[in-house]
């Protein structure tokens, strides 16, 4: 009867009491720890030099950061934070600030000729203005770079040859080079900088010829690989006023808004250098896309194929991978695993790979697909051809992952619902039609949506395959397979002069459409929740 009673007692589960501190939560323990020290010390460190470079913005998020890191994690309380934190961060770092960043530079014009600030671009201006004297100071010069020996920032090492005193001259001054070793009067080592060999001094002519170390008497600029000289200029510059004088001349040169940039210039309009700055332009680059009839016209037109192009793509990609899958997914098919790892193959090879490979299959003269039809098309000739190209390039690379998708769904769906279309006489295509396809869609919708946002922004398929082209010769911005994305990356980056500005409202209009349609895509998916 004991017995009984002891093998009846009700038996308390081991999770009822937590395990006690043991030895495996001193190693999560400690790693926690450390986790949180590194990350404490790290925003430590970097916090002078976000001091000295004024960026109290990412000051800030990162001790907040580190706060709400350190409340979260060191305790037991706020568990819904602990796994919402990492998304959250992660979000505003790669996808708020980003959009913010864009939006910022779309405001400005921002650009080649523009890059640097009125104060950079007036000491450049009244740099290059210096000229060599007679009685002109002279220099021993040695080339030095507290950074990349081809990027810079270089800086000039000098040694005067009269008291061989050394000195170092950056764009903000000259300055005393104490502890410098100087050699038959030349600096030949100096701390916190890294010496250039004639060879790297040649490479960086270009990058060295702008530099001018300001000093009192005017400025000190490069003469030849081993000298510089201390020259004189006529240019005065008068801070309150924020203008130039010639000093020669008597010629008051006042800054100018002249198109979307600003240049100094003389009373009669004439400009005092081609050199200008980046400002803020406010919504002149949003205006400029929607009342320039050329870049109206481009964008119309590359906006229109960039909606051709992705629905196209989805339902291409969509219909054959759904083909496949529905054709496989049959019981009475053998082999199947191998035909489907036959089939994920173009989807398990990178993309850019592929590409390359098709972009040879495509040659009028060697080319794979000519080869075979013996058609010998110039495909990437025309515009239509180039368009047909690249949607069927885009079917071999997409269909894969929507016959991965697509099989996944139907093997979701109960065999019973099946068989109970069939007794009810919807088998075959009708039953495919009325039942299984629109079961189909339902976990599948989403993934289509994403799918076409995916291609909306396609940039490497076009890239590759076809750079954006063909151009016409009056056109050169805008190719006939561009999409919005690549027309963008050449404003931006194209050898025509970068445009920054213009270039991120132009990507900013693109995010918005994006959005715009991606969420009018997920509502109206919404109603195929009826179909349950």
């Amino acid at each position: 009867m004991v017995q009984q009673q002891l093998s009846t007692a009700p038996q308390e589960s081991p999770a009822a009491h937590p395990p006690p501190v043991g030895s495996r939560s001193v190693p999560v323990l400690l790693l926690k720890v450390a986790v949180l020290a590194v990350l404490l010390s790290t925003v430590v460190s970097l916090t002078p030099a976000l001091v000295a470079a004024e960026r109290w913005g990412f000051l800030v998020f990162f001790w907040v950061l580190v706060v709400l890191v350190v409340a979260v994690y060191a305790t037991r309380r706020a568990i819904p934070l602990k796994y919402l934190l990492p998304g959250a961060v992660l979000l505003l770092s790669f996808v708020v600030y980003p959009v913010i960043s864009t939006f910022q530079v779309s405001l400005t014009n921002l650009g080649d000729g523009t890059r640097a600030t009125r104060e950079e671009a007036t000491a450049q201006i009244i740099g290059s203005s210096v000229v060599q004297t007679p009685d002109a100071p002279r220099y021993n010069l040695t080339v030095g770079t507290a950074g990349s020996p081809t990027a810079g920032p270089f800086a000039f090492l000098l040694v005067d040859p009269a008291s061989g005193e050394a000195s170092v001259g950056t764009e903000d001054g000259l300055e005393p080079l104490p502890g410098a070793t100087v050699t038959d009067g030349f600096v030949t080592a100096a701390d916190g900088y890294e010496l250039l060999t004639p060879v790297e001094v040649n490479d960086a002519s270009a990058a060295l010829a702008e530099l001018t170390v300001p000093t009192e008497g005017g400025a000190i600029r490069q003469l030849g690989i081993r000298q510089a000289f201390e020259g004189s200029t006529p240019l005065v510059y008068d801070e309150d006023a924020e203008t130039i004088t010639n000093t020669q001349t008597g010629v008051t040169y006042a800054p100018e808004l002249q198109g979307d940039r600003e240049f100094y210039v003389d009373p009669d309009g004439q400009r005092l250098s081609d050199q200008s700055w980046a400002a803020d332009v406010g919504f002149d680059n949003y205006v400029r896309a929607f009342t320039d009839a050329r870049i109206l016209s481009d964008f119309v037109g590359i906006f229109g194929w960039t909606l051709v192009f992705a629905t196209l793509s989805v339902a291409s990609t969509f219909a054959l991978g759904t083909v496949l899958a529905v054709v496989l997914n049959d019981r009475r098919v053998r082999g199947q695993k191998v035909y489907r790892s036959v089939l994920l193959l173009p989807y398990a090879i990178p993309s850019f790979i592929s590409l390359l490979l098709w972009s040879g299959f495509w040659n009028t003269d060697f080319g794979l697909v000519n080869d075979l039809t013996g058609l010998g098309v110039n495909w990437f000739g025309g515009e239509t051809t180039a368009k047909a190209a690249v949607l069927i390039t885009n079917l071999w690379l997409g269909f894969p992952y929507m016959f991965l998708v697509v099989t996944g769904a139907l093997q979701a769906i109960p065999e019973d619902l099946k068989e109970a279309a069939g007794i009810d006489g919807a088998s075959g295509f009708t039953g495919f039609r009325t039942i299984i396809f629109p079961l189909l869609l339902i976990p599948t919708a989403p993934l289509l949506v994403a799918s076409f946002a995916f291609n909306f922004n396609n940039f490497n398929t076009i890239f590759l395959l076809t750079g954006g082209g063909p151009f016409t010769p009056d056109n050169p911005t805008a190719g006939g397979t561009d999409l919005l994305i690549s027309y963008t990356i050449r404003l931006a980056f194209g050898a025509s002069g970068a445009q920054f500005g213009f270039a991120s409202a132009i990507a900013v209009l693109l995010f918005v459409i994006t959005g715009v349609v991606a969420a009018l895509q997920f509502r109206l998916t919404r109603r195929l929740e009826d179909v349950i």
